[in-house]
């Protein structure tokens, strides 16, 4: 998988990276110079703070100084409590100066001159002030009183010096702290600065250079090209940006010729498809055999320019191969019996090999096999199979003077092309032996109409004849008066006979409407006979097959013969035709009727009977006679579904 620039780019060179490093180093500089501030504001509240300390001894050494002088006077409990108060008073002060106080703040300044004064100032303290108040409160005799003001000044002025220590300190630091807000203003504007210089820099620049590129290259400016001058993120999308104007100024350089390309493959595969499509065309027209192969091979031949084309079809044996058509063959290739065998012809080895197969006659022609392709001029033949229902049922060949190299494209467009032309040779096929098969049937049909009614009549004329040749040899001229007229009737009901069936056989439809055929099968019967023939037809289905519809119509005649021949008395018929959910035939007539015995008899002998019982059969339906008064003659059959072909005896 191909990487992109940013995948490979370190990280510390990435603008994220150094960004955030950016603002982090000024964040932490910002927060030093506060902390220092901060530290200093902390350092001169401590030394204001050991200011008024100090600043308190003061007051409470002239305070002990006047006790001590008081109780030196006139001793008493309670200025010896207050003495002693302020001596613990005194002594807290100077431990607070020493250790300092965290919760005031208050602490000494870091300094050794500060320190060393504060230390003289204890030390003094502890020498010069506590002794001679500890032995006045003692009872014993302390320093005189002016001693004691001379001792209480001279502490005064150490603690003096120590307190203009600590404001001289307090002041540096105060100016410290002054010029460190100052410095913390000037960073503030520095780093505010160096941000917005960085971010040109390193956002907006490069934003507005791709920007500029991408409005040039809108512009179909495609020579535009970005100089990559950092290598961070924008300089990895900078090398993309130049990596697209370098595909897209290819792509546009190279755009004709593939538009080119693209143009000749399509308009390829257009002719591939108008041959296709013409070819099918062709072989779905209602040509014979050798007409739809004739146009096949002027199609290809054309199509791919060779010099000759031909079909040839296989024995079921698949050892000879019989030519159908053929487009600038030599008639020598035409009537050459090597080219009639299968296995002496290079073109007979795609009936082997169940596949294409392609010679080229310039590497020399294989052993065993003829040399009259080349002969002819032919430097290649290529042979491709025909087949119907997966079976290899021909082959076609195509014979070029120069070779031809044949394309995938074009062996797979041969290949289809070879199955459409056995399917409609085997369709021709088919529809031949349909048709010789509904031919042989209706020849059969009226064969054993012929014999069971015109045979039988024919026998019972000839019966007839030799008791009329008997009689009249005996010069019985009563009994051959007798014969005579039923000679008469015999004669007459073998035409009627032949008449029908004949009438039968001719019945055709006329627009595939069994409904109008019915009512002139009636109308005409009414003609014929002078009876009163009602007709009905009611609801509306799917319409049957032509092949159905004779039958049914041939039902219709053959019981409307019988109503004719047998049912003497009836003057009235009724034919009753019902399409729908169930097709339906009633034919009833209002004669005598027959009895049971009679027309069992007459079912087993009779060939109309028999004959409407097949073609009942053919129809799939069911076919019923009752006797009543009167005969009637039912067909039923229930409408298939929809999406199911009709059957018949043909399937």
């Amino acid at each position: 998988m191909t990487m992109s620039p940013l995948d490979v780019l370190p990280q510390w060179r990435r603008l994220s990276v150094r960004v955030v490093g950016f603002l982090l180093l000024t964040l932490l500089i910002g927060l030093t110079a506060i902390g220092a501030t901060l530290y200093l504001s902390w350092q001169l509240e401590g030394g204001a703070a050991a200011i008024n300390a100090a600043g308190s001894l003061r007051k409470q050494t002239y305070r002990l100084a006047l006790s001590l002088e008081e109780y030196t006077a006139a001793p008493d409990p309670a200025l010896r409590l207050r003495i002693v108060n302020d001596l613990g008073v005194f002594e807290h002060t100077l431990t607070q100066l020493k250790n300092g106080d965290p919760t005031r703040p208050l602490y000494l300044p870091h300094d050794e001159t500060v320190h060393l004064a504060f230390d003289r100032i204890r030390a003094h303290y502890q020498a010069e002030i506590l002794p001679p108040a500890q032995a006045v409160l003692a009872g014993r005799n302390g320093p005189a009183r002016a001693d004691l003001r001379v001792r209480a000044d001279d502490f005064v002025g150490q603690i003096d010096g120590l307190v203009t220590l600590v404001e001289h300190y307090n002041e540096r630091r105060t100016l410290l702290l002054q010029a460190s807000q100052v410095m913390l203003i000037a960073m503030a504007i520095a780093g505010c600065t160096a941000q917005i210089y960085l971010m040109f820099l390193l956002i907006f620049r490069p934003l507005e250079r791709l920007s500029e590129g991408m409005r040039r290259m809108a512009s179909r400016d495609l020579s535009v090209r970005l100089p990559v001058e950092t290598r961070d993120e924008f300089g990895a999308l900078t090398q993309g940006f130049n990596h697209m104007a370098d595909r897209l100024s290819d792509s546009y350089a190279t755009l004709e010729a593939r538009v080119q390309d693209k143009t000749a493959i399509l308009n390829e595969q257009n002719r591939e498809l108008s041959l296709l499509y013409g070819i099918t065309a062709w072989l779905n027209e209602n040509f014979d055999a050798q007409e739809l192969c004739q146009g096949f091979v002027e199609h290809l031949r054309t199509w791919f320019g060779a010099a000759a084309a031909s079909v040839r079809v296989t024995d079921p044996a698949g050892q000879q191969a019989h030519l159908l058509a053929a487009d600038r063959l030599p008639d020598v290739l035409i009537d050459a019996p090597e080219c009639r065998q299968i296995d002496d012809c290079l073109c007979g080895q795609v009936v082997r090999s169940n596949g294409a197969v392609i010679k080229d006659f310039r590497m020399g022609v294989p052993e065993g096999f003829p040399a009259s392709c080349t002969r002819l001029g032919f430097a290649q033949v290529s042979a491709f199979p025909v087949r119907a229902r997966q079976q290899q049922t021909g082959f076609f060949t195509l014979h070029f003077q120069t070779p031809h190299a044949f394309s995938p494209r074009e062996m797979q467009l041969l290949d289809s092309l070879g199955n459409h032309l056995g399917n409609a040779l085997e369709s021709l096929r088919l529809a031949a032996s349909e048709r010789e098969l509904a031919v042989t049937q209706e020849r059969n049909l009226l064969a054993q109409g012929l014999h069971d009614s015109i045979a039988q009549g024919l026998s019972f004329l000839n019966l007839q004849v030799q008791m009329l040749d008997d009689a009249l040899k005996r010069s019985a001229l009563d009994e051959a008066r007798t014969i005579v007229p039923l000679l008469h009737t015999g004669v007459q009901e073998s035409y009627d006979d032949v008449r029908d069936l004949l009438h039968n056989f001719r019945a055709r439809l006329d627009e595939n409407d069994l409904r109008s055929a019915l009512e002139a099968a009636v109308g005409k019967f009414r003609r014929q006979t002078g009876l009163h023939v009602d007709f009905t037809a009611t609801g509306h289905g799917l319409p049957l097959p032509t092949d159905l519809q004779i039958q049914v119509l041939f039902i219709l005649q053959e019981a409307l013969s019988n109503v004719r021949k047998h049912a003497q008395g009836a003057d009235r018929v009724e034919v009753h035709y019902a399409e729908g959910p169930m097709l339906s035939l009633v034919i009833r007539d209002n004669g005598p009727g027959l009895d049971p015995a009679r027309m069992a008899e007459r079912s087993e002998r009779h060939v109309g009977l028999r004959i409407m019982h097949e073609r009942a059969a053919r129809l799939g339906a069911t076919l019923t006679i009752e006797s009543g008064p009167g005969v009637t003659v039912s067909l039923s059959r229930p409408e298939p579904s929809r999406g199911a072909m009709p059957r018949n005896d043909h399937d």
